[in-house]
């Protein structure tokens, strides 16, 4: 995913590459560069989770310098991060700033204060993640990404555990919590400023409270979160670890009609083996589980999932558990990365799988999400959805379905329409 702002006044740019965070820390970043008065300057908030990932920065970075010469360019993020050097080494950059530092206003705004002559070097800010273990995470300064409607708040950054394919730890740091208070505090300056959804948004949200005082869980949160804000109609959460899902949270899942019925769950794969070498923390038995639990009090559930094929070792049988688990618990929106080896991982040094394998499971797999779109759009025709309407004529249903509408309608407000049809992405609706 690229989010692409431009400051047309300031002469700035601010691409993001990657996450739901990172788009969310990207709008953060522009609220601290304007606050320093920072000028003619691209900032790209770059991804590491593939290799293409990165391959894709460098790519923009090239692309930016020509397009945009006379822009100071400085390269941020989870790339950045993991490989300061490779970034600085390039001819057209001018600043690698790191993930923590990326947060920092001092930095920004130093940075600002050189902007207006040639910097004698290359400014490289970025320490150790590792050494924010024991640092208060706070907030960033964001008042919503684009739409006007929804909102993410950052509950938590890092990761404590270390799946064998996964080089984000070393690029976030260890978890670190935001505290309740301050998530509540933000939620409501959104809710008073007219936002109706917001989403909790994280590296890994499941863990968020073990490093705060009484270690309490997501669940509690997220009642907290409820009983403060009555005004806050829309409650979703992003990516969540399915198996670490505390029994508050499910109590509320189930009951809580403000929380969404829509629920991303990070299970990368469908097999037992593979899940182990993986070093996941749940088998496949849990995945159906957790989804046949929800779905008995809300009917209504839908789940998306990231999943990766083509992991070291996997077989074709392997794979074909994960395509049927997709099938058997109904996932509908399928988020699929071909296997990437990232240097400095175990996976990297396993056995691989034959790269036509790859390209082939992948193929397989989303033209399996894109049936599962179609079957689960094709069964809301008919029904009446409320649909908060993120532009005039396009808005979300509770299940984050699109639906687009012919007929002018309110932004920021919900709306009942009546799903007439689907043109097998979105849905057609009319109103009720």
């Amino acid at each position: 995913m690229k989010l692409d702002k431009k400051d047309l006044t300031k002469g700035n740019n601010f691409v993001t590459f990657g996450c739901k965070l990172n788009s969310y820390e990207t709008e953060g970043i522009k609220n601290l560069c304007d606050s320093v008065g920072l000028l003619n300057t691209t900032v790209i908030n770059s991804c590491a989770v593939t290799a293409e990932a990165v391959r894709k920065t460098k790519r923009h970075i090239r692309k930016s310098k020509k397009e945009t010469p006379n822009n100071k360019i400085i390269v941020t993020g989870c790339a950045a991060q993991i490989d300061p050097k490779m970034f600085s080494e390039m001819k057209e950059v001018d600043s690698v700033i790191g993930n923590s530092e990326k947060r920092s206003k001092s930095i920004w705004k130093k940075i600002a204060k050189n902007s207006q002559k040639p910097f004698d070097k290359r400014y490289v800010k970025v320490e150790d993640i590792f050494k924010l273990k024991s640092e208060k995470l706070s907030s960033l300064p964001v008042n919503g990404i684009g739409s006007r409607s929804r909102a993410y708040v950052q509950i938590q950054n890092g990761c404590d555990h270390r799946c064998t394919f996964c080089i984000i730890p070393f690029a976030r740091g260890n978890s670190r919590s935001i505290e309740a208070k301050d998530i509540i505090k933000q939620i409501e300056t959104l809710v008073i400023e007219g936002f109706r959804e917001v989403t909790l948004t994280g590296v890994d949200i499941t863990s968020w409270g073990r490093d705060l005082p009484g270690s309490p869980k997501l669940g509690f949160l997220v009642k907290e979160i409820l009983a403060s804000t009555p005004n806050l109609l829309r409650l979703r959460l992003s990516s969540i670890d399915q198996v670490e899902v505390d029994e508050d949270l499910i109590n509320i899942m189930m009951t809580s009609s403000r929380l969404m019925p829509h629920l991303h769950l990070s299970f990368q794969s469908g097999d037992n083996l593979i899940l182990k070498r993986m070093k996941r923390r749940h088998c496949r038995e849990d995945i159906v589980k957790f989804c046949d639990r929800l779905r008995s009090r809300r009917p209504e559930f839908v789940f998306g999932a990231d999943i990766i094929v083509g992991f070291p070792t996997e077989t074709d049988e392997m794979f074909k558990n994960t395509f049927e688990l997709v099938s058997r618990c109904q996932i509908t929106w399928l988020h699929v990365f071909p296997f990437s080896a990232r240097n400095g991982t175990p996976a990297a040094r396993m056995p691989k799988v034959n790269e036509k394998s790859i390209r082939m499971r992948a193929k397989t797999l989303r033209e399996l999400g894109s049936s599962m779109i179609k079957s689960y759009l094709s069964d809301q025709i008919g029904k009446t959805q409320p649909v908060l309407m993120e532009s005039t004529h396009k808005g979300r249903t509770e299940g984050f379905a699109e639906v687009t509408t012919a007929v002018e309608m309110p932004v920021g407000e919900i709306v009942n329409l009546r799903i007439s049809g689907s043109n097998g992405s979105q849905l057609i609706g009319t109103p009720a």
